[in-house]
């Protein structure tokens, strides 16, 4: 067997020092992104010890992001997509227009040519899929017209960044003739096709593309889906699920042009018209998360910091552009579209990184020499950065929000006639946020899904005095409307267990799905309100042993349930058949019986 395995070795000490460093970063309470991050700097080729194949973790980075597309697209369908277009697409053709001015005039100011300065700009435009989708998922945003405006904002920044590649090999023809030139479209060559051509062409074959999926793959891939179901086969299942998604990506990188990321989201999204897509989801979910650290680990490869010496006013510059220019256009144009400050800072927030998209132009503008090499290494600088100072633009942004809804707030209901579905949706949240019950002696259940939703219709109709904590907010608004007292926030926060009155309930019913999760609801819990009764659900027997270690009052172990309403099952049906012996004529015969 042979020893000299890189690919094992990236994957086994890039997974290694990003649990490390990821566990250090939680512990501290910051990101665990910055840990992966820091442990990417520490295999890369710019520090002592133990240099991972840089090629290799980008390879296996791209899964990721193929992985995270999909897990997207699952939760997305055609009409949400379609909803979002009339801001989506003017606003991230705006924004890419302000940043690429941006980076434009800063590279023509370090002394760059224009066409570098350009090339330059249009890499910083583009934020990145995982940091964006990350940033959405850990504050339950996906659901929401913000997180779908974000996920749409981010299709057509993919759109313009395809075509952006495809057309560069192009532009270095003609500046340079042959020279540093990359193969360009065959189908382009063949023909001999301007600029012009190869922008048709490639429309063409992403509306071939995007045709495809939504006429013949929304009726084959739920099919599939479903035929596998059938099998009985789990492994079998999570494998198709896998071969769609990644096969899916693949072909329509090869076949079409098409990014492999935008491709994943596709497949995600005719599948989730299967009844199966949660399962679906459920399933990819564990790759998706390891292949995710695995970018992170692979950003953190790229940096050198010997940039943050050589280029300290260039690269603050650069990350000015990223974190401050991008945002700000963002704002304002969403701000122009009528939609509330909210939403406007939560997608400026989001934008304020660069990621994949920018190393892939950068690098390819390197190589056409159409980019200097200082350039490249700004970007790959300031997506570093940029990444590991977005969670703390989250923050700000957040606390900025009341300050300038005040400087906002006549300009706002002057330009905004009618309230929309989003303005419904931001107030009813900020409502939300205020919100605390009055009730005492009550029941508290943390978790509106499938078991707490059944906990709580019985407690309802037994008149039970009941506040339901949810951090989703589609759930929990809906849930709202038919009377339940709902907070909105994560159980295992403070001030959410504050607001939902835990220190004079009696009872706190966790239906979490997760040992970890309740394990730090708990730890809330009981600090704040020894005599309260904890009844916490239990997937396993090693999750119910986890939690009986904590000191739980009652713990519900799914297994022992679902042996229990076995027995129970069998116990009736032996009574019914006993009754029906019992009450059976001597003359009968007992083969009459059923």
């Amino acid at each position: 067997m042979p020893h000299d395995t890189p690919l094992i070795a990236t994957i086994v000490v890039g997974l290694c020092l990003a649990f490390l460093f990821g566990a250090i970063a939680n512990r501290l309470r910051i990101s665990p992104l910055v840990g992966y991050l820091l442990a990417g700097v520490l295999c890369g080729p710019y520090t002592p010890g133990f240099v991972a194949d840089q090629e290799l973790t980008l390879q296996l980075a791209e899964i990721g992001v193929i992985l995270l597309m999909f897990g997207v697209g699952l939760h997305f369908s055609v009409k949400e997509l379609l909803s979002v277009k009339a801001i989506a697409v003017p606003g991230a053709l705006a924004q890419i227009f302000a940043a690429t001015a941006l980076g434009t005039g800063l590279g023509l100011i370090i002394g760059w040519d224009l066409t570098g300065s350009i090339t330059f700009g249009l890499a910083l435009s583009t934020a990145s899929t995982v940091v964006l989708l990350r940033a959405m998922q850990e504050r339950r945003l996906m659901e929401t017209d913000r997180g779908r405006i974000a996920v749409g904002w981010l299709i057509v920044e993919d759109l313009v960044m395809v075509l952006t590649l495809v057309l560069m090999p192009a532009i270095a023809g003609l500046l340079y003739g042959n020279s540093g030139t990359v193969p360009s479209d065959p189908i382009a060559s063949a023909l001999g096709l301007g600029i012009i051509g190869i922008i048709v062409l490639t429309l063409i074959k992403v509306a071939i593309f995007i045709a495809l999926m939504l006429v013949v793959g929304k009726r084959v891939v739920p099919w599939v889906l479903e035929t596998i179901s059938a099998s009985g086969s789990r492994e079998l299942f999570r494998l198709g699920v896998l071969a769609i998604a990644l096969g899916v990506a693949f072909g329509a990188a090869n076949l079409f042009g098409v990014s492999l990321a935008l491709g994943a989201f596709f497949a995600g999204m005719v599948m989730s018209e299967s009844e199966l897509s949660h399962q679906a989801a459920e399933e990819s979910l564990p790759l998706r998360d390891a292949f995710a650290v695995l970018f992170f680990v692979s950003v953190g490869m790229l940096f050198d910091p010997m940039v943050l010496i050589n280029n300290p006013l260039s690269l603050l510059a650069t990350l000015l552009i990223i974190m401050i220019g991008k945002s700000a256009a963002a704002f304002f144009i969403v701000r122009a579209f009528k939609h509330p400050t909210g939403t406007a800072l939560t997608i400026s927030a989001s934008l304020a990184q660069i990621g994949e998209f920018s190393f892939i132009l950068a690098g390819l503008g390197v190589s056409l020499k159409l980019m200097p090499k200082e350039a490249q290494d700004l970007v790959l600088a300031g997506a570093i950065l940029s990444i590991l100072f977005n969670p703390l633009v989250f923050i700000g942004f957040e606390r900025l929000r009341p300050f300038i809804e005040r400087k906002l707030g006549t300009k706002q209901s002057s330009d905004v006639t009618e309230l929309s579905a989003d303005d419904e949706e931001y107030h009813t949240i900020k409502s939300f946020s205020a919100y605390a019950t009055s009730l005492t002696c009550h029941t508290i259940i943390a978790g509106y899904g499938e078991v707490g939703s059944r906990v709580a219709e019985k407690l309802l109709a037994e008149k039970c005095p009941l506040v339901v904590i949810e951090n989703a907010e589609k759930p929990a608004i809906e849930l709202r409307e038919t009377g339940v007292e709902v907070i909105l926030g994560n159980a295992a926060e403070k001030e959410t267990l504050f607001r939902a009155g835990l220190e004079d309930a009696q009872c706190l019913i966790l239906a979490l799905p997760y040992a970890f999760e309740t394990a730090r609801v708990i730890a809330q819990a009981s600090q704040k309100n020894p005599a309260l009764h904890i009844i916490a659900r239990a997937e396993s027997v090693v999750e119910a042993d986890y939690l009986r270690e904590l000191g739980i009052g009652t713990i519900i172990l799914a297994e022992e349930e679902i042996a229990r309403g076995i027995l129970e099952k069998i116990a009736e049906n032996n009574t019914e058949n006993q009754k029906k012996l019992t009450e059976t004529s001597p003359e009968e015969p007992l083969s009459s019986i059923n």
